[in-house]
């Protein structure tokens, strides 16, 4: 494995981290606040901390010829968002991140048509083995397929297209102006949908907010410098790491089982990413002994 890949490899332990922490807060704030809510005050927390770190840095490093990416980018990591913390509020938290882990599939075709990146003989057997892992965690036709489970699938599939948009800023704007904008643009319409059904924040629900909106600074700071340093299609994958993690934690604090059919899914979707790395990084190996011999 090369260098660069296993620096990203530390940036995902940022990633894994920060996301885990951002599912205990979001846990803990859908007892007050509905989804629109809690991404309203996640998005506020953010911009408040990435314009203060402007502040300090400068906010010549926010400016961008290509606003049209970052919408489109904002747009589809939203209804991610908002499918994850749906989720989050009424099924286990083991199932979410199972869920969740579709995610290289979705990312791996979008980035096929918006990136051109090759879709190699690796990538395809992690995605035929991605579906056959989402349809166990599932189980369609044998039990009811829950609404938020469906929302979780739903918001994978948009991560798959934010992930693709962020690999195409990575390379021209900071991920100091990818977070900000991440926050500019979310603030707003998280505003509008939670407007109707507004209900003001308890005193104990703020540290859970403030802890939300900075982990959700910190997880993508850490996969936008990730993305800069390796493939796409092999970073995503390395957030698996985070499944024994949560199911640890939905045990101890909210006496949530350990669902087999979950990990076996999960570890049929694990086997075809890590099919997936193995090729990648030996397929790098290969390009940097030809750069050395040339």
């Amino acid at each position: 494995m090369s260098h660069n890949t296993l620096v990203a490899a530390f940036w995902m332990l940022g990633t894994i981290s920060s996301f885990s922490l951002m599912a205990i807060g979001g846990r803990e704030l859908s007892a007050h606040l509905d989804t629109a809510q809690i991404l309203l005050f996640r998005g506020l927390v953010s911009f408040i901390i990435i314009s203060l770190i402007l502040c300090w840095r400068g906010w010549s490093q926010v400016r961008t010829q290509y606003f049209s990416i970052h919408a489109a980018r904002n747009l589809t990591h939203f209804l991610g968002q908002y499918g994850w913390f749906y989720g989050i509020a009424f099924i286990p938290l083991a199932e979410v991140f199972a869920i969740e882990f579709t995610v290289p599939i979705w990312t791996a075709i979008v980035a096929a048509f918006l990136l051109k990146e090759s879709i190699t003989k690796a990538k395809l057997q992690a995605v035929m083995l991605g579906l056959i892992g989402v349809i166990i965690i599932l189980r369609p036709g044998i039990e009811i397929v829950s609404v938020a489970a469906l929302a979780v699938l739903g918001g994978a599939i948009s991560y798959g297209f934010a992930h693709s948009f962020t690999k195409k800023l990575v390379g021209k704007d900071s991920p100091l102006a990818i977070l900000f904008y991440m926050s500019l643009i979310q603030l707003p319409i998280s505003l509008v949908l939670a407007y109707e059904d507004w209900a003001m924040p308890t005193d104990g629900d703020w540290v859970w907010l403030i802890l939300v909106g900075v982990t959700a600074l910190t997880a993508h700071y850490s996969m936008a410098r990730a993305l800069i340093l390796s493939d796409v299609t092999v970073v995503v994958p390395m957030d698996f790491l985070r499944l024994p993690l949560i199911m640890l934690v939905g045990f101890l604090f909210y006496q949530e089982q350990v669902d087999w059919v979950v990990l076996l899914g999960a570890g049929i979707m694990l086997l075809g990413n890590l099919v997936n790395l193995r090729v990648a990084s030996t397929s790098e190996s290969k390009k940097s002994s030809s750069i050395i011999s040339d």
